[in-house]
């Protein structure tokens, strides 16, 4: 069969250059995947003639949808880029990019199979303990990089530059909000079986408090804000101290999500001799009542583009009303657009 005009000898060249590159697996990563070497070079023969067939305008062969292919067509597109990038002459335009729709299309064809895949296990008996397993293999990543960027910021590697200051104040904030949300996921997961603490535990509402401003302080003073504690001074609480830091550490993280000016205040005060009352208020743009009704689902859509939603997910303040709830508390909110929002949780949390 005589080839298209989009075809190029070079090109072809090119591809089964980085195809022999790919081949060899210098660095052994396709190795884990591969049975046997000479499982890894069928593999890739295969997917070189079904990126070739494409370019003739034959049909694609149905290609073996596995984790090797798709580990080889990566390295084989970015085998190919780098080595049509150095060509002398430079290849004509049009080829080039009949080759890379080439291994656009042979990748698409690896993807449809393990998609549906994916989707039947995720939708199968299976499919929660998988969630769980992805949230956690999120977590532990994030959870390293706080504590390397709270380490670099203390300036326990060296003093910093105020402009490297800011950028870890951007790392902490983003893997802080990731670490939130994955922890969501595997509490909402789980069915909440594990949101308190088996037993009630003495604690000091002072010291809850401060170490809530003192993971949340990077992202503040990212945004230039304040966050204010008022604390009570009294004995210790009988309660769940790690399930109500959790709920306060959640409200008062997307109360600066939505502040841009002004100041965050945590407040603890007793209500009565077996109460407290925790508040969250911030100086932001406040809540539109149409979303008021939404704000304690765990799975709600944005009804427009742009449209206030107090979490991207809804996981958070899902994961604190279970929590109080099963407390045997309440939460209340108030609200005014352009003027804040007050999240008031109440406890029952005797003296100890």
């Amino acid at each position: 069969m005589t080839r298209p005009v989009a075809a190029d000898d070079r090109l072809t060249a090119v591809l089964g250059a980085a195809s022999e590159e790919v081949a060899r697996d210098s660095d052994g990563l396709l190795r884990v995947d591969a049975g046997s070497t000479e499982e890894m070079a069928g593999a890739v023969e295969f997917i070189v003639a079904a990126v070739l067939a494409q370019v003739d305008g034959q049909a694609l062969p149905t290609p073996p949808r596995n984790h090797l292919t798709r580990r080889i067509l990566q390295q084989l597109r970015a085998g190919f880029i780098q080595q049509a990038a150095v060509l002398s002459p430079p290849p004509d335009t049009g080829p080039l990019l009949v080759y890379l729709n080439a291994l656009e299309v042979v990748g698409e064809a690896l993807e449809t199979d393990w998609r549906q895949r994916f989707s039947d296990r995720l939708s199968g008996p299976d499919g929660l303990e998988l969630v769980v397993e992805v949230a956690h293999d999120l977590r532990s990543p994030l959870t390293s990089i706080l504590f390397m960027a709270e380490t670099l910021r203390r300036g326990r590697s060296g003093p910093l530059t105020s402009l490297q200051d800011r950028q870890l104040g951007l790392i902490y904030a983003a893997a802080f909000g990731l670490t939130s949300v994955a922890s969501d996921v595997i509490e909402l997961a789980r069915g909440g079986e594990r949101q308190l603490e088996m037993d009630p535990l003495p604690f000091s509402v002072a010291d809850i408090l401060e170490s809530v401003r003192d993971i949340v302080q990077p992202i503040a003073e990212e945004k230039g804000l304040e966050v204010q504690l008022v604390a009570p001074q009294e004995r210790p609480r009988v309660g769940y101290p790690v399930a109500l830091s959790r709920v306060l550490l959640n409200l008062t993280t997307n109360a600066l999500k939505f502040t841009d000016e002004g100041h965050v205040e945590v407040r603890a005060e007793a209500v009565g001799a077996t109460h407290l009352e925790f508040s969250v208020r911030d100086t932001g743009r406040g809540i539109p009542p149409s979303s008021m009704s939404m704000l304690f689902e765990p799975f709600r859509r944005r009804q427009r583009e742009r449209e206030y939603a107090f979490s991207g997910s809804g996981l958070g303040l899902s994961i604190c009303y279970g929590i109080i709830t099963e407390h045997g508390g309440r939460i209340e909110v108030d609200s005014v657009v352009g003027e804040g929002a007050t999240f008031r949780v109440i406890l029952p949390v005797p003296s100890a």
